[in-house]
């Protein structure tokens, strides 16, 4: 008696794209809000790296299910290490969903669509989510877990985010986020012409310090000479 042959189980290969084929902003001023926040929580977090932050970078909670996802505007995830992903996968980052998201709304963002963003969020454990608004008049809305649900935050004006320390201030229909140092964010170029004026500002200390330096080699000298004729005349130089 032959054994009949089992033949050995088909084994599905999930693909998670890297890429959702969407553009990462609508407009010029979504996009300097995007790098805005990006480029600040970046430099702040430069010398952590358990720090991960991310934009425009898709964000897969449920192994084995590549339809649900979103990338967020700007997200951080605390604890989990800096390198590079092609996506965030819950599952291989120990359970951790980022805790904090950003999104930049434009004026193509439809109410469905921003609705689908918060459930998500609020579903798989962002524990903030905020959405900037650049349009003039500006604002933002804030959102902070309690329990199972993201609960809106009244008042954003003066309100600092718990992990990240940034502060929202509403003024006359202008929006400005300060971050955990307590300054503005700064654009790319406001940071390009700070490091200018402060490599100028050491530039013109250096030249400063070695003018004085060469002032008191020369004072030094023209005493050394003072002296030696003084000695030559008989006189004691330390006694004049």
């Amino acid at each position: 008696m032959s054994a009949t042959a089992i033949p050995p189980k088909s084994v599905t290969v999930i693909h998670y794209p890297d890429d959702d084929g969407l553009p990462m902003s609508d407009n010029t001023r979504q996009m300097k809000w995007i790098f805005l926040l990006y480029g600040n929580l970046i430099g702040q977090y430069r010398n952590d790296p358990n720090i991960f932050v991310a934009g425009n970078h898709l964000i897969y909670p449920v192994e084995g299910d590549a339809k649900i996802r979103q990338a967020p505007d700007v997200y951080v995830a605390f604890g989990r290490p800096k390198q590079d992903r092609g996506s965030y996968k819950v599952w291989e980052e120990e359970g951790v969903f980022p805790q904090v998201v950003f999104e930049v709304w434009s004026p193509n963002n439809r109410y469905d669509e921003m609705q689908d963003k918060f459930k998500f969020y609020e579903k798989y454990g962002a524990e903030e989510y905020y959405i900037l608004y650049p349009e003039f008049p500006m604002y933002a809305e804030a959102y902070r877990r309690e329990g199972e649900k993201l609960v809106r935050i009244e008042e954003v004006n003066g309100y600092v985010s718990p992990r990240t320390g940034l502060r929202f201030a509403l003024n006359k229909g202008q929006l400005t986020v300060f971050g955990g140092d307590g300054r503005p964010l700064r654009t790319v170029e406001e940071q390009a012409a700070e490091r200018e004026a402060a490599e100028r500002a050491a530039a013109e200390q250096q030249q400063r310090a070695e003018a004085e330096s060469k002032r008191a080699e020369a004072a030094k000298e023209q005493a050394a000479k003072l002296a030696a004729k003084l000695r030559e005349l008989g006189i004691d130089p330390d006694t004049v």
